[in-house]
């Protein structure tokens, strides 16, 4: 009897210590209330998961709720791709040369269509010196080829507009590396001092042209020597954030904007890239004051390297006024190209032909929007297309 007693007793151990288990699981959440529909955990079950797999319903952000996304920078578009699609918008937007070609494809033109097609040249800010020109050898060309062939005028205005834009001007920007002088250390990056007055996009033009030396497979350093605007520095930051460009800028408002230039510089030989870009204040208090700035900003600038572009930035849709403009940085500083912010359907495409002739540098670059990749070179035979349609 006792024997059975014995077995009785364990079995009860067994059945209560079961219940118990069962009890206490389920008030953890650990145990399934259907437990006969639930396979039963093997030696498997219990052994860590392989290296690197995430365990079964956690995911990373579970396991590291502090962590921070990692930022994701931008990849700016080619050159030819960008170039191809500045061209078709100006297309798009229009010029005066379809303004002008439409007159001159009626037929027999009277005095007031040739007068239509001065008054079109002259509110083209293509100036009274070129537009006399211009209406000259149209009218010669006129009387020779007959105007009841709207191609064959097409193809002389288009010739004529294509000398006036000269596109044997070299429109390249210079960014062969100088020589480092004795002792110096680093290799020095090649210099581009952006100027120009506020309000003509010079600081996001900046942060653009970053994106075409990246897409070139350049490495840049941006330099916030507008120290006179916070902003200016702030959205040169956020620029050089979204291309992985490093910028040099001081903390303080106000600071002497040659130091940040010289260290922008300093830093772009240190790390040996290859291009470091200058932004500069746009103030026009006093044609004295700025040729000081800009004079020294130059000089402490070429203690690491010689600045070998100095790129002037001009609204397109200023017309005559951004020509004023242009004279007073000329002289202040050597020009050695042009960009023209804004030059799309609400521009006058003859500034281009203007600032050329005044300045005698060429246009290098060109914007036609608000993206952060409608910069491009300047095209001289698709600017002229697009002017015609």
């Amino acid at each position: 009897m006792e024997p059975i007693l014995i077995v009785l007793g364990i079995i009860l151990v067994i059945v209560v210590g079961g219940g118990l288990w069962l009890y206490a699981g389920r008030r953890r959440g650990q145990v399934p209330d259907d437990v006969s529909a639930h396979k039963p955990m093997s030696v498997e079950d219990l052994l860590p998961s392989e290296e690197g797999e995430e365990p079964s319903g956690e995911t990373a952000s579970d396991a590291e709720p502090g962590a921070e996304p990692v930022a994701t920078l931008e990849s700016p578009e080619s050159i030819p791709g960008r170039m191809q699609r500045l061209r078709a918008r100006l297309a798009g937007a229009g010029g005066f040369g379809k303004a002008v070609l439409s007159v001159l494809s009626r037929g027999d033109l009277t005095e007031e269509d040739w007068e239509e097609i001065e008054d079109t040249l002259l509110t083209s800010d293509l100036g009274i010196e070129v537009t006399t020109s211009l209406m000259d050898e149209l009218r010669t060309q006129a009387k020779v080829l007959g105007t009841s062939d709207p191609e064959a005028v097409r193809t002389v205005l288009r010739a004529e507009l294509l000398k006036l834009v000269d596109p044997s001007l070299d429109r390249s920007l210079n960014l062969d590396r100088p020589t480092p002088a004795d002792g110096a250390q680093g290799t020095p990056a090649a210099a581009i001092l952006m100027v120009g007055v506020n309000g003509t996009g010079k600081t996001t033009t900046c942060g653009k042209l970053a994106r075409v030396l990246v897409a070139q497979d350049k490495t840049v350093v941006l330099g916030a020597a507008d120290t006179f605007r916070a902003a200016a520095a702030e959205q040169l930051s956020t620029w050089g954030e979204r291309v992985g460009v490093d910028v040099v800028r001081s903390e303080k408002e106000g600071a002497d904007p040659a130091s940040v230039a010289y260290d922008a510089a300093r830093r772009a030989a240190d790390q040996e890239a290859d291009v470091v870009v200058v932004d500069t204040a746009g103030r026009l208090q006093n044609k004295a004051g700025l040729m000081d700035e800009l004079g020294k900003i130059k000089r402490v600038m070429e203690k690491i390297a010689p600045v070998g572009e100095i790129l002037l930035v001009l609204d397109a849709t200023t017309g005559q006024n951004g020509m004023r403009q242009a004279q007073v940085f000329s002289e202040a500083v050597g020009i050695t190209g042009i960009v023209l912010t804004k030059l799309d359907g609400t521009a006058k495409g003859g500034i281009v032909v203007t600032v050329q002739r005044e300045l005698g540098v060429p246009v290098k670059l060109v914007g036609l929007g608000e993206g952060a990749d409608d910069l491009a070179p300047f095209d001289p035979e698709g600017f002229v297309d697009a002017l015609l349609g």
